[in-house]
């Protein structure tokens, strides 16, 4: 009898089985703008919310606080705004967070990458940290994804393998069979080091043909390439 041998096609050549995505950056306008007009509401320069946020101690630990769900979007709201304001800027606490999100707006192409990704059988994932208790309303989350991993949910956040470890278990696919499209990329070296594959989002023209390819998708009726 003839024994089949091994696939020789290395598995990083091979079509990725699923897709692993994050939110905010991604599916949304940039981050940084958001924090940019943040930071300009409330009188400061503009990238000073975004360095108050990642050197402030105090709101450096809420935010991983409030990403593993053990801080509520007050607690945040409190710890963010006070260092804001020791930086010299004018902000009031409450609001903070749905400010923030008017200023990221949905990136409609990449929306509907997903859409096309579910339409053609390649199950999705959402894996984000959280932002805000409304961070998702404006998404259907059950028509978009198969499946959500909201660190504030289960309690882990990115880059931690165990978040996507959640992910690729909960959509029945292995991790070196998965693809993950992130616009950090520290969440992306935490995913391979199970093996998942990643796209660095910058913007959807350089993303979704990235995409497209890694998963092997047909192109869209009336589509060019």
């Amino acid at each position: 009898m003839t024994t089949m041998s091994p696939d020789p096609t290395p598995v990083d050549a091979r079509p990725a089985q699923a897709l692993l995505i994050d939110f905010g950056g991604v599916l949304t306008a940039p981050i940084g703008a958001a924090f940019r007009a943040l930071g300009a509401d409330a009188g400061l320069g503009p990238d000073d919310a975004l360095r108050v946020l990642a050197t402030h101690e105090g709101a450096r630990v809420a935010l991983s606080e409030h990403e593993v769900g053990r801080l509520d979007d007050e607690g945040f709201e409190d710890a963010f705004a006070a260092a804001l304001v020791e930086a010299g800027g004018r902000i009031e606490p409450r609001g903070l967070l749905a400010g923030l999100a008017t200023h990221m707006d949905l990136d409609e192409p990449m929306i509907d990458l997903v859409r096309q990704a579910r339409a053609a059988g390649v199950p999705v994932a959402l894996v984000s940290n959280s932002l805000g208790r409304d961070c998702y309303a404006r998404v259907d989350l059950d028509e978009l994804f198969d499946v959500t991993v909201i660190s504030g949910q289960v309690g882990i956040r990115k880059p931690s393998r165990e978040i996507y470890r959640i992910a690729c278990r909960r959509l029945g696919v292995e991790p070196e069979h998965c693809v993950l499209v992130d616009d950090l990329e520290h969440n992306l070296v935490g995913a391979a080091r199970l093996g998942i594959r990643g796209i660095l989002h910058r913007t959807a023209a350089e993303s979704i043909p990235r995409v497209r390819e890694a998963l092997s998708l047909p192109t869209p009726t009336g589509a060019t390439r």
